[in-house]
């Protein structure tokens, strides 16, 4: 069973950028397609982008692409997601996730192991 913890959130102006980590241990990381999700207050978590377990795909949500890059390290158990370009409405708890599978899919059901959780605020 793999445990994740998230890091590198915070409070960033819009039009900032942030890193968040997400650091696994436990299991093996690379049988683990990751994901990483948001949820606002009073919103539903919702799916932001993925990552394959060898790393060569990604995909995003429609509303982070082109600003937000998922990036995976299997020798460092470690995943990330630069988020550049922040807007007031990427304000959320951002989570990450491990998925058995081969592919990182936006279903939040496929994704039984998951961490505590890093704020991310973007003031206007």
């Amino acid at each position: 069973q793999v445990q994740l913890v998230e890091s590198g959130g915070g409070l960033v102006q819009a039009g900032g950028s942030l890193r968040l980590s997400c650091v696994a241990s436990g299991g093996s990381f690379s049988n683990y397609a990751m994901g990483w999700f948001r949820q606002a207050p009073g919103k539903e978590r919702e799916f932001v982008g993925g990552i394959s377990r060898s790393g060569g795909r990604t995909n995003y949500a429609d509303s982070v692409k082109g600003r937000f890059t998922i990036s995976r390290d299997n020798a460092k158990n470690t995943v990330s997601l630069q988020m550049n370009s922040l807007k007031p409405e990427d304000t959320a708890v951002y989570y990450c996730a491990a998925a058995i599978l081969a592919w990182a899919t936006s279903r939040r059901n496929d994704y039984p192991y998951w961490g505590q959780g890093t704020q991310v605020t973007v003031s206007s």
